[in-house]
């Protein structure tokens, strides 16, 4: 099963959603920062770029040019706790749609995979 994680670039630290503006957002080149740190490990078709191991999986579409945000689908808990250290090297917030909360980068456990896991198992008895 996959999740959706949104990734921001903001001029201040985002709480909530409600606080998203296009105006507090900076347009970012997400795709260079992931990629550089996967080197060979992914696989391209065209804009499509996955990212795939036994353990895990990142999906996402690039973009020609900087963007205020962009979605990634996640497999696997090692997929978000792997990109947490490139979203606080470049400043970024990530956004979980399943949870519909930030992620808590300083303590992701708070969050993140076993919260997906809890709320997929309300959703699928439903």
């Amino acid at each position: 099963m996959s999740w959706d994680i949104v990734l921001f670039n903001p001029k201040v630290k985002l709480k909530s959603l409600s606080e998203v503006n296009i105006d507090l957002l900076k347009p970012t080149d997400f795709f260079t920062p992931i990629l550089d740190n996967y080197k060979d490990d992914y696989f391209q078709d065209e804009d499509h770029i996955l990212i795939k191991s036994d353990l895990y999986s990142i999906e996402f579409f690039l973009e020609d040019e900087p963007i205020e945000n962009t979605i990634l689908m996640l497999q696997g808990e090692k997929a978000l706790f792997n990109l947490i250290p490139i979203a606080k090297e470049n400043g970024w917030q990530i956004f979980d749609t399943s949870l519909e909360q930030f992620i808590d980068l300083d303590n992701p456990s708070n969050n993140g995979y076993n919260n997906f896991q809890e709320y997929l198992k309300t959703v699928l008895k439903g």
